[in-house]
């Protein structure tokens, strides 16, 4: 059985609510990446902020990133798998709610993020078009 764990990237690192988007796009440029997870007080996952998101939410809407936090683009239940979930769960999670970011948690803690870079290296062709299909078809 393919795992979540199996097919996720690792190294995923969250930005806590509280931080700046000027520091969350720092980080996205530092790490390489187009999303970061957000955590709560708690250490617990609140939300995902983007690279769109700073730029439509915040940059293009006229605000200033350097006073803009992540918690405040953050919105919505934030979705997330279990490391040990099947791939056909981590598929269903994505496609059901047209996701295509999924961070990966393990004992209460983040320890990677699925995007649709890893699902094309660990899918079959069908599994991929019927993901794409799914996510990016007009409702």
């Amino acid at each position: 059985m393919t795992t979540a764990k199996d097919i996720m990237h690792e190294g995923a690192q969250w930005i806590p609510r509280t931080e700046t988007l000027d520091r969350a796009a720092q980080l996205m440029r530092r790490l390489d990446v187009g999303a970061l997870p957000v955590s709560d007080q708690n250490d617990r996952l609140c939300g995902i902020v983007t690279d769109r998101d700073i730029v439509v939410k915040c940059v293009a809407a006229g605000h200033d990133p350097s006073h803009i936090t992540a918690g405040d683009l953050v919105e919505g239940t934030p979705r997330w798998i279990d490391a040990n979930a099947d791939v056909s769960e981590v598929l269903e999670e994505m496609e059901s709610h047209r996701i295509r970011r999924l961070p990966v948690i393990e004992n209460k803690r983040l320890v990677g993020m699925i995007s649709e870079a890893d699902l094309a290296r660990h899918l079959s062709d069908d599994q991929i078009a019927a993901f794409a299909e799914k996510v990016y078809a007009v409702r």
